[in-house]
């Protein structure tokens, strides 16, 4: 279980139909991708860590991208349940990488987990 309490965890699905919103969607993905680094063993200087905000119709995505590794986290309409994809990739400007997995955006509260479920997908 995280360290965070309930009371104070961000809400990854909530809209982010105003500037405000999507800007702590951000800030928060952001902040829950870095320590989903430090889990996978990724040293900063081997990932980018990127946020495009996209335009007034979308959440925009906020991306991880590692030598080995891809994941974004955007709020997709597919739904809540698929908010986080991540693949295996052959270096930082491979964008098309292998196999598309998807997860809960309700991980980004659950670091380690959502690194077992990456590191049995994709083999990092």
């Amino acid at each position: 279980m995280s360290k965070m309490s309930s009371a104070i965890r961000f809400n990854f699905r909530r809209s982010v139909s105003d500037r405000d919103a999507k800007q702590q969607f951000h800030v928060q993905a952001h902040r829950q991708l870095k320590r989903l680094a430090v889990i996978l063993g990724l040293v900063p200087s081997t990932y980018d860590l990127r946020s495009n905000q996209g335009g007034i119709a979308v959440s925009g995505e906020i991306t991880l991208h590692a030598d080995n590794l891809y994941v974004q986290v955007s709020q997709p309409a597919m739904g809540f349940d698929s908010g986080i994809l991540f693949r295996s990739c052959r270096g930082r400007r491979d964008y098309t990488g292998g196999v598309n997995n998807f997860a809960s955006l309700d991980l980004l509260h659950k670091p380690e987990e959502l690194a077992r479920l990456i590191w049995r997908a994709c083999h990092v």
